[in-house]
């Protein structure tokens, strides 16, 4: 399908996300609790966390440890669930979104896990593993994190606008870890933002993740990317909505 023709689908699904509108305050509750888990299970899952779905659940929601996974992988979903709150409040503020905020989800991506890096920018140069792309320097990264930051704050919120956001921010790699999570949580607030649900980035789409992004990092080849996460999108709209007429949404394995 042509990104017009994912367009259209996209905008034709949240036109009937719009007119269920407003949800109840319980179903709002609900979905975030859904999301809660989805979003920090595979979030994490792209990066290597070995918690599977339903252990990702029993961590969140009942705050205890399962047998056998690293504390490491706890604190991580831990730390997202966190990081998906703030994501909320920043989704409902008027004020744009600043660099500070970005630093902020950073901060709590990470606060349990490394806590020296939380928040601040790396000071050491960054090497994506698989990629020849080359990363800005160190004394690169404040300016360039500060023209992010500027167009991040005039950019009307749309689909578009998200997916390049988490195409930039990566592109900068101003963490020394965590940019990915960091990228996908700024993404899906300026998905909310436009009125769209979260977009799922399940771990079964890692390698075409990759490389609709590598193609935009190393060709500029936005088409490819922007399909991508359209198709994501559409699948992350057809679930919200399942859920919302009461059925169980598709998910990948356990």
């Amino acid at each position: 399908m042509s990104i017009p023709s994912i367009r259209d689908v996209v905008h034709a699904q949240k036109s009937t996300l719009d007119a269920l509108r407003p949800l109840a305050p319980e179903t709002v509750a609900a979905l975030d609790a859904w999301y809660d888990v989805e979003l920090t299970y595979t979030s994490n899952a792209l990066e290597g966390n070995t918690l599977t779905r339903s252990e990702t659940a029993v961590v969140l929601e009942k705050g205890v440890t399962v047998s056998g996974k690293p504390l490491k992988d706890h604190l991580e979903a831990a730390g997202h669930r966190d990081a998906l709150v703030y994501v909320r409040e920043l989704a409902n503020a008027d004020a744009p979104i600043k660099e500070v905020d970005i630093r902020n989800l950073h901060r709590l991506i990470l606060q349990k896990i490394s806590p020296e890096e939380a928040g601040s920018y790396s000071l050491h140069q960054r090497m994506i593993s698989g990629s020849d792309l080359a990363l800005p320097s160190p004394a690169e990264i404040p300016a360039l994190m500060g023209d992010f930051a500027k167009w991040l704050a005039v950019v009307p919120a749309s689909p578009e606008a998200a997916f390049d956001a988490h195409e930039r921010l990566v592109t900068i790699h101003p963490f020394s870890d965590g940019n990915g999570r960091t990228a996908r949580l700024l993404m899906n607030l300026v998905l909310l933002r436009a009125g769209f649900p979260p977009l799922i980035l399940p771990p079964e789409d890692r390698p075409a993740y990759h490389d609709a992004l590598h193609a935009v990092q190393m060709a500029g080849d936005r088409a490819l990317w922007h399909k991508f996460l359209y198709e994501r999108l559409n699948r992350s709209l057809d679930r919200v909505l399942g859920l919302l007429h009461g059925r169980s949404p598709d998910i990948s394995s356990q």
